[in-house]
């Protein structure tokens, strides 16, 4: 592959990036949610008990390990989340996403998924979806390791 395809590779992430998430994030403020809020919502929901060590959210959130308190703290703020303390480590304490953080949640996901397709998959086939979910999906093993 020619050093052009290569920095074209990368250029095309960041600028995919840079024009699909304000069109997802105005799709979701139009039900009052906040991308980064959808996406903290969406891993603790998925989570076992459906709530995760602070640091484990820290991992999964695409939300910065930076932004994650302070966004975990709007949302319980709002009574979305929940901060739980751990019984087996006093230094650090869950996230619990709460019944109203998941009505929420699920009133925003038809909205998110609509935009994600919109802005973003209906430009792919489906054999394109798949090169694409397997070569980022490599890359992010590599580097989360």
């Amino acid at each position: 592959m020619a050093d052009e395809d290569r920095i074209a590779a990368w250029a095309g992430v960041l600028r995919t990036q840079a024009a699909v998430v304000p069109k997802l994030e105005r799709a979701l403020a139009s039900v009052g949610l906040p991308l980064t809020w959808y996406d903290v919502l969406l891993v603790t929901n998925a989570a076992e008990g459906r709530r995760l060590r602070m640091t484990e959210l820290g991992k999964q959130a695409v939300v910065s390990r930076e932004r994650v308190s302070r966004v975990v703290t709007e949302l319980e703020r709002e009574g979305l989340i929940e901060r739980q303390a751990n019984p087996d480590d006093k230094r650090s304490s869950f996230a619990a996403i709460t019944p109203e953080g998941r009505r929420r949640l699920r009133a925003a996901a038809p909205v998110y998924l609509a935009a994600v397709e919109k802005h973003f998959l209906s430009h792919l086939s489906p054999a394109e979806t798949a090169t694409l979910a397997a070569a980022l999906g490599r890359v992010t093993r590599a580097e989360e390791s």
